[in-house]
């Protein structure tokens, strides 16, 4: 497979990403998640450009530390680069940052392993 190049996503903290709207607690600020979805989204990306004709890749271990609140109305920068590789898993260094203060809102891993589509589906 070749080389992964690095993915940066960016959303911004709606309503719908709250904790209290995800059901992860009851405060109006981006809840877990939904960035562990953001997260996964930046290793998808990564991964995207060089998959196989008809192989998509599942989410397989996650450990992330959500270390800082973000409110509604802020820009959250997401990142994936390949930390490790061995033939179909993958793992992905990630992190979220603020836009506006470049504030560290979460870091850690996430591990995909790439999987033929329709035979994956076939199984569930």
């Amino acid at each position: 497979m070749p080389q992964l190049e690095p993915a940066t996503l960016t959303f911004t903290v709606t309503d719908d990403d709250t904790a209290a709207a995800v059901g992860s607690g009851s405060l109006p600020v981006l809840g877990t998640p939904r960035l562990l979805a953001w997260l996964e989204a930046a290793t998808c990306a990564c991964l995207e450009p060089v998959l196989p004709e008809g192989s998509t890749s599942v989410g397989t271990r996650v450990q992330v530390e959500h270390l800082a609140a973000s409110a509604i109305g802020a820009e959250v920068e997401v990142s994936a680069s390949s930390a490790y590789e061995d033939g179909r898993l993958h793992r992905f260094t990630v992190s979220a940052r603020d836009t506006a203060s470049g504030k560290v809102l979460a870091a850690g891993e996430i591990t995909r392993v790439v999987v033929d589509a329709e035979r994956f589906m076939s199984r569930v």
